[in-house]
């Protein structure tokens, strides 16, 4: 694989430049029946069985941290240990246990709510039900509503990078933002400028609840929804009326596992009870914010505006990453590594999306986008950088071109954000 690297540069996001010179994006001209005969039909086998294993494998993992977490406190303040610590070392000892357990419980749950994911694909087995249940408990387990997420995920797939029908990621135009006509003199840098400490601050936020406020309350969604459109209501805009007692069931699902929590409450106490499930339940959100985000905004991808997009122009229009290497693949279960060829066929099982990327690569080679960069540099990078789109396509093609802290592309005709160089 090759890296994707930006097109232009520039002195500064200030200087001068002529939109009609930037290098043009050209959009994918394939067929998908053309792009999937590239793809060998094994690869589209799903074994029930080993996707299990896996399921097996994050729940082992998950219950044995939890019951070694359990036993942290009582540990570390035993007379033995704080005789060898000290009372301060020990005190530092069961804080950095504890943070060893967050991480690793939060990367073990969002590799379970994958799972749960691949569920929602059919991606797990060719029997729906066992998906469905799977799928359900996956899930129901970290507080997500499955088939209300289901169905509005699968919206997203089937329309992704279509900026009248997208659900997720959607980004707001020049007239969202109340940000005067391009004719006008901006100063972009002093508009979209925040401290840095302020911008950071900001961001923490964002990542421990973007996950619950986008169920809640559609913040990346159509900007044209009714308010308090969620995923919670089966009679809101989303969902369809056949769909209502599907998304009811979810609704208990949560209940259900709001009981359970209230109970180990009752049990254990509220602040073992946070530690324990409420901490990695936060780190899911992070994770999953930062993987979703940085699968679909990037200086390199394009949106498109009414006729011009079709599913396999926005299939492309996602970017794989190497996200935590190693770590990344063996938690995340390939899905922040190998998401473009998700896009185009997500029923593929993760175990199988490395060898089907390297015949996609091969197929639709530039149009196949890649990036080693450093995933929080790069977040950090995106997140400043991705403002805003024009209020219409600027392209012959279509596309729509994505400007940043210096209101100008990098390329003709693209989904891309300035960069501060």
């Amino acid at each position: 694989m090759t890296s994707s690297t930006h097109s232009t540069e520039v002195a500064g996001a200030r200087q001068s430049y002529a939109e009609g010179a930037l290098p043009t994006f050209t959009p994918i001209p394939w067929s998908l029946n053309e792009i999937r005969a590239a793809i060998p039909q094994h690869l589209f086998t799903r074994q029930t069985w080993r996707v299990l294993l896996y399921v097996a494998r994050d729940l082992i993992m998950a219950g044995f941290f939890l019951r070694s977490a359990l036993r942290i406190d009582s540990f570390y303040g035993g007379e033995h240990v704080v005789e060898h610590l000290t009372v301060v070392g020990a005190q530092i000892a069961r804080l950095m246990t504890w943070l060893l357990y967050w991480l690793l419980q939060g990367l073990i749950f969002t590799g379970i709510w994958v799972i749960g994911h691949e569920c929602g694909h059919t991606a797990l087995s060719g029997n729906k039900h066992i998906c469905n249940i799977v799928g359900y408990i996956a899930h129901t387990i970290l507080l997500t509503p499955y088939f209300s997420w289901k169905i509005t995920h699968h919206r997203h797939h089937i329309a992704h990078a279509s900026m009248e029908r997208d659900q997720l990621f959607v980004p707001r135009t020049r007239s969202d933002l109340g940000i005067p006509s391009k004719g006008q003199q901006l100063d972009y840098e002093d508009y979209f400028g925040d401290t840095p400490l302020y911008a950071l601050t900001v961001l923490i936020v964002q990542q421990l609840l973007a996950f619950p406020v986008c169920l809640a309350c559609n913040i990346s969604g159509q900007k044209n929804y009714p308010r308090w459109t969620n995923h919670f209501n089966p009679n809101c805009v989303l969902f369809m009326k056949n769909q209502r007692s599907l998304i009811i069931i979810s609704d208990l699902g949560i209940l259900f596992m709001m009981y359970i929590l209230k109970r180990t409450y009752e049990a254990w106490g509220a602040t073992t009870t946070f530690k324990v499930y409420g901490v990695p339940w936060f780190c899911v959100s992070h994770w999953l914010a930062m993987i979703t985000y940085l699968h679909h905004t990037d200086p390199e991808l394009p949106h498109y505006r009414r006729a011009q997009w079709n599913f396999q122009r926005g299939a492309a229009a996602t970017m794989d990453r190497n996200f935590l290497g190693y770590i990344g693949r063996f938690f995340f279960h390939d899905v922040a590594h190998f998401h473009v060829v998700h896009h185009f066929f997500p029923k593929i099982p993760f175990y199988h999306a490395e060898e089907a990327t390297r015949y996609l690569q091969a197929f639709i080679g530039e149009h196949y986008r890649y990036s080693d960069k450093p995933v929080f540099e790069a977040f950090w990078h995106n997140v400043n950088e991705c403002k805003f789109i024009e209020d219409e396509a600027r392209s012959a093609q279509g596309q729509s071109c994505i400007r940043g802290t210096g209101g100008r592309p990098e390329r003709a005709g693209m989904y891309t954000s300035v960069v501060d160089r």
